[in-house]
């Protein structure tokens, strides 16, 4: 059945189409956190990285399309969101990519494509940059946010507010918590052009039409930086395609998996 959720009204009421049931799923520690992930199917793997304030739950319409065409899918909570816990630490998005990579070692994962979504673009633009033979290959959604307000937005945050209140281990300290995310949003990350010219994996820059927060100079501008990035602009959409538009948002994501892939298919 396709998806269309344009105002995020059936996100905000119900959230994202319920993670079916894991293959795999526990926790790592890794610098003073308990970081959790779950893993689906089998082939390549492709790890999804959440965006701020959120949690591996708005997945939810990606996971079967992805372990239907042959992926092994590693979900991550970053740390401090959804069932991970947090230490005294400000976040930064170096711990959160050194969590990815513990995560991938406690897998015995060699080598993964990474599909990133606002926060977790910049997770994953990190991880490239720091261990490029762990990574196949990066799909960013969303890299830098712009601080902007609107009726959706609004809706986005009352359903993290309500998934925090659930899932967390501080249950009670969602404000508290997006405070700390916001000051990693304002400050980080802080890559010179000589950062990205230093990012060897194929990256392709994915651009929302529409997007609420983020400008089509800064996408054109990381794909002019990055030796091995292209952009491709996703018409009709905002920056929560993945939600509002799922069918638009995996077939884009789908092509690039099977562009980095010498066959075009990963193997089961």
């Amino acid at each position: 059945m396709e998806v269309c959720d344009d105002d995020l009204i059936k996100f905000e009421a119900d959230g994202a189409a319920p993670l079916p049931t894991p293959d795999d799923q526990g926790y790592v520690e890794n610098e003073g956190a308990l970081i959790w992930f779950a893993t689906y199917g089998f082939g390549l793997p492709v790890i999804l990285l959440h965006g701020g304030l959120g949690h591996s739950g708005n997945w939810g319409y990606q996971i079967s399309d992805l372990v239907n065409t042959g992926h092994r899918v590693v979900l991550i909570d970053s740390r401090g969101h959804g069932h991970s816990t947090r230490d005294t630490r400000p976040y930064t998005y170096e711990l959160m990519a050194s969590d990815v990579l513990k995560v991938m070692d406690t897998l015995y994962i060699e080598r993964a494509a990474l599909v990133g979504w606002s926060d977790g673009a910049c997770i994953a633009l990190i991880t490239a940059s720091q261990a490029p033979a762990r990574v196949a290959g990066a799909f960013f959604f969303g890299l830098k946010q712009i601080n902007q307000h609107n009726p959706l937005l609004s809706r986005c945050l009352s359903r993290h507010a309500q998934d925090y209140a659930e899932l967390s281990a501080t249950p009670d300290q969602f404000h508290v918590f997006a405070e700390a995310v916001g000051v990693m949003m304002k400050t980080q990350p802080n890559y010179s052009v000589q950062d990205l010219s230093r990012v060897s994996v194929p990256v392709l820059i994915v651009q929302a039409e529409h997007d609420e927060f983020i400008k089509t100079e800064h996408a054109e501008y990381l794909a002019h930086n990055i030796p091995n990035a292209k952009l491709l602009v996703l018409s009709g959409i905002s920056h929560f395609a993945p939600l509002q538009r799922p069918q638009q948002f995996n077939a884009a994501m789908l092509a690039f998996l099977s562009s980095i892939l010498p066959d075009g298919l990963a193997t089961r």
